[in-house]
């Protein structure tokens, strides 16, 4: 059977669901993932999936593939992607594998794969890629799958690990995705007042598109904070992984905004501990660390990477300019939308001023939001080395850990190589917009040689 070998991605096996993802090529993926982690100790395992219309039949086709190889399944049903993660903890099971398409279009669906602390992706879904090529999977008589109702245990393990200070009025979009089913539950029992928006579930998005990192989504938070008087404004994407947030104003707190609120909240506690972020974090976050007494590292872009990086550098807190948010400290270090959100809560219950305020000592920068620029796969990362080869060639000071940040005087510019489309990621920052436009400049200038031209941006 033909499989398409461009659904294996970087973070996951994603792809359209009429044409790459039918039922005979999910059972062979099923085989191909159970074959992967048998061979790598497992033998228990969870399965959830988020609420788009095609999970429940690609979870059942996958959970016929993972018995075939003689795993044993525990079927968690209808949750959010940090819920299939607490699920593993939870049942002390050694892996577990979650359907969901996030914060792509209806008619894509993914499978994301974690092995313990870790997420499985890169080398490891190619490998997984290879078995299902050659037809090489374990063969076993089949256990029969299990069912769990997971939601409780994690309403009830949040609502005992947080704690406000006082009664905190929210505004929170779940955006038709599955942090509606337990978001607004866990939110009320810590003592918060919420006025939730599209809490129930419906695999269409009717709304707005589940992603709310992109303002444009964030229309209907910004009406009920700004009507109902609220003091922040939270909104998850289709899975609940990730977390946008406006404050009382309607201004968007931007992901390493967000970083720096928690970040010095638990430096207080916890002095000299290490934070992560990714390469497209603005530079006023690691300052913040480091003017806190913390250890600021930039890492590669991907939830996995960023994830991984955590447990290696034993750090408390890392994140991403996207909203995904990982904490170690008083959790389980896998990101989690809904968990993020309930910390910022808990801090916002601690002040005795608005969230606005406590960014108000940061330095004023001028930043574009990322500019993407179709690149084709093949040619993107060499596009990137020669750009970084022009940059030390001219002199500046670059970081090459994830495409290249080349530093100015006055701010940075990035440009790096999606890994999960064929696009060229840029992102530029300056303490002007004078500084911002002459960054900008000396990109356009760079890529122009190679034949790229880009788009207009603008700044925020």
């Amino acid at each position: 059977m033909q499989v398409n070998p461009n659904i294996f991605r970087e973070y996951d096996i994603r792809g359209v669901v009429k044409e790459d993802l039918p039922p005979d090529v999910v059972v062979l993926i099923g085989k191909g993932i159970g074959t992967f982690l048998k061979r790598k100790g497992v033998s228990r395992l969870t399965v959830g999936r988020d609420g788009r219309l095609s999970s429940e039949r690609i979870a059942s086709n996958l959970k016929d593939g993972l018995v075939s190889t003689g795993l044993n399944v525990t079927d968690v049903g209808l949750c959010p992607t940090p819920v299939l993660y607490f699920s593993v903890p939870h049942l002390s099971v050694q892996a577990g594998i979650m359907i969901t398409g996030s914060h792509n279009p209806p008619e894509f669906n993914g499978i994301k794969t974690a092995l313990g602390k870790a997420a499985v992706f890169g080398p490891q879904i190619q490998e997984i890629r290879a078995l299902i090529e050659r037809g090489d999977f374990e063969k076993s008589s089949p256990p029969p799958v299990k069912s769990y109702n997971i939601l409780d245990p994690y309403v009830e393990h949040l609502s005992h690990n947080l704690k406000l200070d006082r009664a905190v009025r929210v505004g929170m979009d779940c955006g038709n995705g599955t942090g509606g089913l337990v978001a607004p539950k866990i939110f009320r029992a810590i003592g918060a007042t919420v006025y939730d928006l599209f809490s129930e579930v419906d695999g269409r998005f009717p709304n707005h598109h589940p992603d709310p990192t992109v303002e444009k989504n964030l229309a209907d938070l910004k009406k009920v904070v700004a009507d109902r008087g609220l003091e922040v404004g939270v909104g998850f994407d289709g899975d609940a992984d990730r977390l946008g947030t406006i404050d009382q104003n309607g201004k968007v707190i931007w992901g390493d905004q967000l970083m720096i609120l928690f970040a010095r909240s638990i430096l207080k506690k916890s002095p000299g501990a290490t934070v992560i972020a990714d390469v497209k974090c603005s530079e006023n976050l690691f300052s913040d660390v480091r003017k806190h007494g913390g250890k600021a590292i930039m890492y590669k872009t991907g939830h996995a990477n960023i994830k991984n990086k955590l447990w290696e550098e034993n750090a408390p807190l890392a994140g991403e300019m996207s909203g995904h948010l990982f904490f170690a400290d008083r959790y389980f270090g896998f990101d989690d939308g809904i968990y993020a959100a309930a910390r910022l809560v808990e801090i916002v219950s601690q002040l005795d001023h608005p969230i606005s305020e406590e960014l108000a000592d940061l330095p004023p920068t001028f930043n574009t939001p990322e500019i993407r620029v179709d690149c084709p796969d093949e040619e993107k990362f060499k596009l990137v080395d020669r750009v970084k080869a022009q940059f030390k060639k001219k002199g500046y000071e670059t970081i090459d850990i994830d495409g290249v940040r080349v530093k100015f005087k006055d701010g940075w510019g990035l440009a790096r190589a999606s890994n999960t489309q064929p696009t060229l990621v840029l992102r530029f920052e300056s303490n002007s917009q004078v500084g911002l436009s002459q960054i900008e400049g000396e990109f356009r200038e760079v890529l122009g040689r190679e034949g790229f031209t880009l788009g207009a941006a603008s700044g925020h």
